[in-house]
C-alpha cells in the first residue's frame, strides 16, 4: 500500500491528537462524582474502555504514520518521484 506524505503526516497528527485529548478526558471523568460510589461505577468503567481502546487505535494510526513517513524517506518519494509499492509493507 502506498500513501502520500500528506496521508502520513495526517496519521502522525491523528496520532498525537488522541494522545492530546483522551488522557485529559479520563482525568475529568476520574473527577466527575458519578465516578465512584464505592469503589468505580459503570459511568468510570465505560469511559475507561473508550479511552483505553481510542489510546490503543490512536498509537497505531500514529505508528502506521511514522513507518510511511520513514518508507518514503528512505526509499525517496517525493515530488516528481514514482511511488513505491513497499511504502508500507503489511509483511504478507
Amino acid at each position: 500500500m502506498t500513501l502520500s506524505k500528506r496521508a502520513s503526516w495526517f496519521l502522525i497528527a491523528v496520532g498525537v491528537w488522541t494522545w492530546a485529548i483522551w488522557p485529559n478526558f479520563l482525568r475529568n471523568i476520574w473527577k466527575d462524582d458519578r465516578s465512584w460510589n464505592s469503589g468505580p461505577t459503570a459511568f468510570f468503567t465505560v469511559h475507561l474502555v473508550l479511552t483505553v481502546v481510542s489510546l490503543v487505535i490512536g498509537t497505531i494510526v500514529g505508528w502506521l504514520g511514522v513507518r510511511a513517513v520513514r518508507a518514503g524517506r528512505r526509499t525517496g518519494t517525493g515530488a516528481g518521484s514514482a511511488p513505491s509499492a513497499d511504502l508500507v509493507n503489511s509483511g504478507r
